[in-house]
């Protein structure tokens, strides 16, 4: 929907491929959907629900196994972006590098957009 012919909306490294596609073999579901909301202190969190069919208006991303849907209302803020799983002493979890965030809670858990990414879903 808001891609570049030839990219995908997102990318996906192999580690978090990998994850993806164990979760999604383990539970029977067709893939990760990943979308937006509002809330948390900087104003969005990133949503992802394991699915079990894919919505014709999802912007599909396909690697090794590992499907990634991107729901339609959070294209334009995801576009870009770089879904990383790591594994450290205290937590393990996905990662977004979004190039669209301009601030984000000191948790990390929510975030906020650029103003001009934001005036666009109007």
């Amino acid at each position: 929907m808001f891609g570049i012919p030839g990219k995908a909306a997102v990318s996906i490294t192999d580690k978090a491929a990998k994850h993806i596609a164990r979760l999604m073999e383990q539970g029977g579901k067709q893939g990760l959907r990943i979308g937006v909301k509002k809330g948390g202190c900087a104003g969005m969190e990133y949503t992802m629900d394991y699915v079990d069919e894919v919505d014709p208006l999802d912007e599909v991303v396909e690697q090794d196994g590992a499907r990634v849907m991107i729901a339609p209302m959070a294209q334009m803020f995801l576009f870009g972006t770089e879904i990383d799983y790591e594994t450290s002493l205290l937590e393990s979890g996905f990662k977004f590098r979004n190039p669209n965030v301009v601030d984000a809670c000191g948790c990390g858990e929510s975030i906020r957009f650029d103003e001009t990414v934001a005036a666009g879903s109007n």
